[in-house]
């Protein structure tokens, strides 16, 4: 295992991506191999990363409520083929006709029908999430089970099938059932115990050359998705879960329903329950979830016919935390450390008609927007104060440079009507 490589490649990327601190830690059938810290925590004291200091780990907090709901369901106390209002009779969207037809099969793979919400972080009771879902009109994709989209506010549910079921405040559930039967002292929802404890990184994003430092986000409900702080060794303890026989909190065929390839995202890759699947890399499949916020950057994952659980966690928002996974993990697997998952085949003729079919504005009503320009017979994709030049792929997507595709859907071969990329589903407003 060529470590030497790997950390000249982390460091290389620290550089480039102006990465304050990273953490990183690996390890092989329940043995560490690998952990180390790279630079600091809080760049005005100079205090270093080790591996012992907590970040906030963003939506890698998704795949601890998936697993709380199917502890839960094995314990008989409900069912993922139930409808959510079997357990949440207040549920409701206006614009989806049959409310009993949405599962919670589908808050688990983000497959409801619909498209991202506006958020709204200072709803802090997850009763007050179902009256934000009746109360307004939200854009629909399509059935439930027909399109995956990424939807924050439809995952929330799960937090309030959970207090509902176990009549638990959801942070106290995961915490008394998962955080501390693991071991995971380190691991906490509550910024006021972050204030109480040592070697705690600072938040920051870095933008016009310079960081700024940000606060911990106040979540509200979005905690269910995103509010665990947490250590790369503690992440290694939550990894133990998945290698099955180790760890006595679930059953190995229930654990194994979370990555279960349900519904294809990108390329060869899949979602599961709160995790993503790529199956046959180089032999093994690799299981992941990243996440971001205002100062996180995380990934978190496992290949599970070789044993390994990988955890990433940097204190500076958009680095490419899940590019520094796969190389740890290409590391671990003796593989090159640049190789990546095979990506879409380019078209080599397109002519400005074919091109101009992907034109246009998409964007989402929770704050993300793409848009697609044609200039000199080449598309580009304009994202924020960026330009990217993109090639064309098979099967109606566009390929950027670092290798990820957006995908387009139309009507009748004719006109787009939203792209998915970053996970979610982008309607086209022009």
């Amino acid at each position: 295992m060529d470590w030497i490589s790997f950390e000249k490649s982390v460091i290389a990327r620290m550089k480039n991506e102006h990465i304050p601190g990273v953490a990183i830690a690996v390890s092989e059938y329940g043995r560490t191999i690998y952990e180390k810290g790279f630079g600091v925590l809080d760049l005005d004291t100079q205090e270093p990363v080790t591996p012992d200091t907590i970040f906030g780990i963003a939506s890698v907090t998704k795949s601890f409520t998936a697993l709380a709901i199917l502890i839960l369901e094995e314990e008989g106390k409900l069912s993922i083929d139930d409808p959510v209002t079997k357990y949440l009779p207040h549920f409701s969207v206006p614009t989806i006709e049959d409310i009993d037809s949405v599962k919670v099969h589908h808050l688990l793979t983000h497959t409801t029908g619909l498209a991202p919400l506006r958020r709204r972080e200072e709803l802090n009771k997850l009763r007050e999430h179902l009256v934000y879902l009746s109360d307004e009109t939200h854009e629909v994709l399509g059935r439930p089970g027909e399109y995956f989209s990424y939807c924050n506010d439809t995952f929330i549910l799960l937090g309030a099938i959970i207090e509902k079921v176990t009549g638990c405040l959801f942070r106290r559930y995961v915490t008394e059932q998962l955080l501390n039967p693991l071991k995971m002292y380190r691991s906490t929802f509550s910024i006021e115990e972050l204030s109480k404890l040592d070697n705690v990184s600072t938040p920051y994003i870095y933008s016009d050359g310079t960081h700024k430092k940000q606060p911990w986000p106040v979540l509200g409900n979005y905690e269910v998705g995103g509010g665990i702080r947490s250590t790369i060794r503690d992440l290694l303890k939550y990894g133990e879960v998945f290698r099955e026989k180790e760890v006595n909190l679930i059953s190995s065929e229930q654990v194994k329903k979370m990555y279960t390839p349900y519904i294809p995202i990108e390329g060869i890759s899949y979602y599961g329950y709160a995790l993503h699947i790529t199956p046959n890399y180089h032999g093994s499949t690799l299981v992941e979830h990243g996440g971001g916020q205002p100062g996180v950057s995380s990934c978190f994952g496992f290949v599970p016919e070789k044993g390994l659980v990988v955890a990433v966690l940097s204190n500076v928002s958009n680095i490419s935390a899940g590019d520094i996974w796969l190389e740890a993990v290409n590391t671990a697997l003796g593989i090159p450390l640049n190789e990546r998952n095979r990506g879409e085949d380019t078209v080599d003729q397109t002519t400005d008609e074919q091109l101009a079919k992907f034109v246009g504005i998409y964007q989402s009503k929770e704050g993300s927007c793409l848009e697609i320009i044609l200039e000199n017979h080449s598309l580009k994709a304009v994202i924020g104060n960026e330009t990217i030049p993109l090639r064309v792929g098979k099967n109606d997507t566009l390929i950027m440079k670092n290798g990820k595709t957006i995908s387009f859907y139309f009507k009748e071969k004719k006109e787009s009507w939203a792209a998915f990329f970053g996970m979610r589903m982008l309607l086209r407003v022009k």
